[in-house]
């Protein structure tokens, strides 16, 4: 065994090498890893917990064994119910004795996650799945000797029209218990689904007014649940983790390979991802006060590959073409045969898929915001750590999926960081000066205010998450430090001292701290990968479509939500479009779940709408390597942005040469925007 060991951290990526037998928490220390420890490594505070994660991960280039770990010391068998609870490890404790993956919770990090994917304003139709009816049940006699099930069912016909045609063996093991309980006055929950076949799936004596239902959006990266009243259509409380499968592949492809090399790896990220649910439910239904069995179904929309795991199906059929899913239909399903711990008769409704990249969180986007009923040609952005693109109007929809990667997200970018309090999330750059001013989450204050020092001094400056990043590059390009083909100029170093050689190429000093935070050429790099995919697929849609240009453009999603659209646009994104019809349109892929939660005839108008769809696969389009390549640069190599430049002055095209000297049109003269 070598004497050093690759170590890899997720979910931010970042990556070293030690001696074997450093502890995690030291290389953690040394790589800048966000890593709680409040007693100096003593093993006094429990915080600085992490995981092991186990397998073959061929993106890291890494097998990561159970050996390379040294065994749980007795300090860590001493704190056993609290950190080697679902494998968990003490940093401080455990050492590196191989390469591995160790895994950071987002409990164990001292910047926590800010997820924000609130509940977005939407009017629902008030036609839940699962209502209450309550029913006097007249007491058994000898003349008439129907059972007391038979005489339910006749009652919520009798009294409310409701043919309620089967229940479960646990209901009518409750019922009789239920009928003695109050006086034969009983509440029966009923299950009507999409087929009309109602069931008796609860009763309770008395009367019972209000019963609960959670509608998630599993991400591959974040998931987000709303608690709603059945009865009332509030949103009682929301709740939003991590989503764990981090651990095995920020990406979904890696998550694939994760499966196929590792024997159970498929049934790792399902029990890791229904763990998280179960959390989820644990906490919304903590914050509005009821108990778990008070939950009586469950909406979720996902991606393909979440879908799958979720499910417990194997994934690796989407791994590679035809890319085909085990189903395209709606899925119902007890939620107890998934492991989801809340009414033991309550049901999980899982939107239906579209595509092998083109999932269910894509059909909740359509139920939220209904582009197949407008007359403007919309093009819907949902964009993630893969972004869902869908482009139309009530006369033809077309959708796509486009590998977008980590990066907006502020992996795999070196100063990057997912969102969380102290994380640079605004930036703006003098474009004469070349210094910056910025804007921290946890803190309204701009950089360059005289109290912005005081107010961040418990939050600290961590990091840059991905509006941030969107920003300084667009800023950046603008002030002609970075050219149309994404290279730093080293001819800015002339110019302003935060313009740095960096082995072979130069970065951008954003901030000089504990903790300095640049724009190197490399995560110019990955910005432009990640936005040229998604420029390349919605390029794509165009063709199809038969147009070059769009009425409207609507950003779904919490980074959607964030970003600055004129930015966005900037960098190239987005196409080109009036900056007056761009904006975000917050969790349409939540929103699209509660709706079917609440309303359950929209179960049955999805899947229709959805027939319709015409799917376009960018992994097998011979065009899109084409639009990728031109889409690297900013805006777009070719693509004119004539709406845009009403609004902010581009740069002319310009080639910076290996030896800093700049090529363009005309004679060379970079502009600049103009002062707003």
């Amino acid at each position: 065994m070598s004497d050093i060991a690759t170590v890899v951290f997720t979910p931010t990526g970042l990556r070293g090498e030690f001696p074997v037998g450093t502890s995690v928490l030291q290389a953690a220390q040394q790589l800048g890893v966000d890593l709680e420890s409040s007693c100096g490594g003593r093993g006094v505070c429990g915080r600085c917990q992490v995981m092991h994660s186990v397998g073959e991960f061929p993106k890291h280039g890494i097998t990561s064994l159970a050996e390379h770990l040294t065994p749980p010391t007795e300090r860590e068998e001493g704190k056993n119910n609290e950190v080697l609870r679902h494998g968990r490890r003490l940093g401080c404790s455990a050492r590196i004795l191989g390469d591995m993956v160790v895994d950071v919770p987002s409990d164990s990090q001292i910047h926590k996650q800010h997820i924000v994917k609130e509940a977005t304003a939407v009017e629902i139709d008030h036609d839940p799945a699962v209502k209450l009816f309550t029913v006097q049940v007249p007491p058994p006699n000898m003349d008439e000797p129907q059972s007391d099930l038979r005489r339910v069912q006749q009652m919520l016909l009798d009294q409310h029209q409701v043919q309620a045609i089967s229940t479960d063996l646990s209901v009518l093991q409750a019922l009789q218990p239920a009928l003695d309980g109050a006086e034969r006055q009983l509440t029966v929950a009923v299950y009507h689904d999409t087929e009309d076949q109602n069931q008796i799936i609860a009763v309770w004596p008395g009367t019972k007014e209000r019963v609960y239902g959670l509608a998630v959006d599993l991400g591959s990266t974040t998931v987000a649940a709303h608690l709603c009243d059945l009865t009332s259509l509030d949103v009682v409380s929301s709740s939003s983790v991590m989503n764990p499968q981090i651990r095995f592949g920020e990406d979904l492809m890696s998550r694939v390979s994760y499966v196929m090399m590792n024997e159970g790896g498929d049934r790792e990220m399902t029990q890791a991802v229904r763990q998280a649910f179960n959390e989820m439910a644990k906490d919304a239904a903590g914050k509005a006060g009821i108990e778990l069995e008070d939950i009586l179904e469950l909406t979720v929309v996902c991606n393909p590959i979440m879908h799958h795991l979720f499910l417990g199906i194997d994934p690796t059929p989407l791994g590679s073409a035809p890319f085909a899913l085990a189903t395209d239909r709606p899925v119902t399903v007890r939620s107890a045969e998934l492991e989801i711990h809340l009414h033991p008769q309550a049901r999980c409704f899982v939107l239906p898929c579209i595509a092998g990249h083109i999932g269910a969180d894509t059909a909740g986007v359509i139920l939220a915001e209904r582009p197949d009923q407008a007359d403007e040609i919309t093009l819907i952005v949902d964009v993630g750590t893969n972004a869902e693109v869908v482009l139309g109007n009530k006369d033809r929809l077309l959708a796509a999926s486009s590998p977008t990667g980590p990066a907006f997200e502020g992996a795999q970018i070196s100063c990057g960081q997912r969102a969380a309090a102290g994380a640079i999330e605004r930036v703006r750059i003098d474009p004469v000066t070349l210094e910056p001013r910025f804007k921290v989450i946890g803190c309204d204050l701009w950089s360059d205010d005289p109290e912005f020092t005081i107010q961040t001094r418990k939050i600290g400056i961590s990091g840059v998450c991905g509006s941030g990043i969107i920003e300084v590059l667009a800023e950046l390009f603008l002030a002609g430090v970075i050219d149309s083909d994404g290279v730093i100029d080293p001819a800015m170093a002339e110019k302003s001292p935060r313009i740095v050689p960096n082995g072979r190429t130069f970065s951008y000093v954003l901030y000089e701290g504990a903790k300095t935070l640049s724009i190197t050429q490399n995560d110019v790099r990955a910005i432009q990968l990640a936005k040229a995919a998604l420029y390349a697929g919605t390029q794509l849609l165009l063709d199809h479509m038969g147009i070059s240009k769009v009425d409207r453009i609507s950003l779904a999603g919490a980074f959607g939500s964030h970003i600055d659209v004129k930015y966005a646009m900037v960098l190239g994104l987005i196409p080109d479009c009036d900056l007056q019809k761009v904006g975000p349109v917050g969790n349409a892929a939540g929103t699209g779940a509660r709706i079917a939660l609440l309303d359950r005839s929209k179960r049955n108008e999805i899947e229709q709408v959805l027939r319709r769809v015409e799917k376009i696969e960018t992994a097998t389009e011979a065009k899109f390597q084409d639009h990728f390549v031109q889409s690297m640069a900013f805006p777009h190599l070719t693509d004119q942005f004539v709406e845009l430049a009403k609004e902010v002055q581009l740069p002319e095209r310009r080639v910076v040469n290996a030896a800093g000297g700049s090529r363009g049109a005309g004679r060379g003269r970079r502009r600049v925007r103009r002062a707003s």
